[in-house]
């Protein structure tokens, strides 16, 4: 899950480095002057929208450690052409299908 912070900022970008908590304690955050306080519910129902976010793009990840780097990639465009290069990215792109 997405950190309380992260959270926090997501809600009010206002708060960057006017906030701080203690581990992972909901009671134990400080909010700097001018800030309001955000409610536990409102920052744990942010971290569960972040955290869809970030696993729904779990097969961009998984694509970006596969794929050939940008050099490999130019390289085979120039020596076997564009309908080759794209059948090279898309077995990566079959093994990892957008969700």
């Amino acid at each position: 899950m997405s950190d309380i912070v992260t959270a926090i900022l997501e809600i009010n970008p206002d708060a960057a480095g006017k906030v701080s908590v203690s581990g992972e304690d909901y009671n134990k955050i400080t909010y700097g002057e001018g800030i309001t306080p955000i409610a536990k519910s409102v920052i744990q129902a942010k971290q569960a929208e972040l955290q869809t976010a970030y696993d729904a793009k779990q097969y961009q990840r998984n694509r970006k450690i596969e794929y050939p780097s940008m050099a490999d990639q130019l390289d085979d465009i120039y020596h076997n052409g564009i309908d080759a290069w794209k059948a090279t990215i898309k077995v990566t792109k079959d093994k990892y299908p957008k969700e």
